[in-house]
């Protein structure tokens, strides 16, 4: 067991609901009231001051029926270990874009393509989609060919969106540092 789990364990150990390791990597599922609480421990005490990511997984015909997970870490990414929260459909998480600020654009996306709401968010609202959108398209009930809508189809317009701009990409390049966009006139 990681030191890491063994300190949330010690001072959550209620709100614990399971631990696992997998190939190095330490996950720790805890209850959703204990969010901000382990959230805070995370980073006040155990010194994990880099939030990666946050993700969320429709597991359908289970109840709870979403997972949020975040992946945190040390700065210097000496040590790291996931959170795995269980949410109901109708349940919102709190949070943590004030403990770390990267968690605002990754909340915003689990809100538009989960519709998982997340509680004091200061700007919840869709980054992918157009507001309005009464889909969550990453949701396993979503058809794979998406669904009809009344938006005009900009993805076939015949011109490009950035034809005559001032960047160029080179297609035909043997490797992806040449492959970059790069100013008009840059070699």
């Amino acid at each position: 067991m990681s030191n890491l789990v063994a300190k949330i364990q010690e001072n959550y150990g209620e709100y614990v609901i399971s631990t696992k390791e997998f190939r190095g990597e330490h996950t720790v599922v805890i209850k959703l009231d204990a969010v901000k609480a382990v959230m805070l421990y995370c980073r006040d005490h155990l010194g994990l001051d880099l939030l990666i990511d946050i993700c969320s997984v429709d597991h359908e015909s289970v109840d709870p029926r979403f997972e949020v997970v975040y992946e945190i870490t040390k700065l210097d990414n000496s040590e790291r270990i996931r959170i795995k929260v269980p949410v109901a459909e109708d349940e919102e998480v709190i949070t943590v874009s004030d403990i770390w600020a990267t968690a605002d654009w990754h909340e915003r996306e689990i809100y538009d393509m989960m519709g998982i709401r997340f509680t004091d968010h200061p700007n919840l609202k869709r980054i992918l989609m157009w507001e309005g959108y009464p889909y969550h398209p990453l949701r396993k009930e979503f058809p794979l060919a998406g669904k009809p809508t009344e938006m005009p189809d900009v993805a076939f317009t015949g011109v490009a969106p950035m034809e005559g701009g001032p960047f160029v990409t080179s297609s035909t390049a043997t490797n992806t540092v040449s492959a970059e966009p790069r100013a008009k006139g840059e070699s």
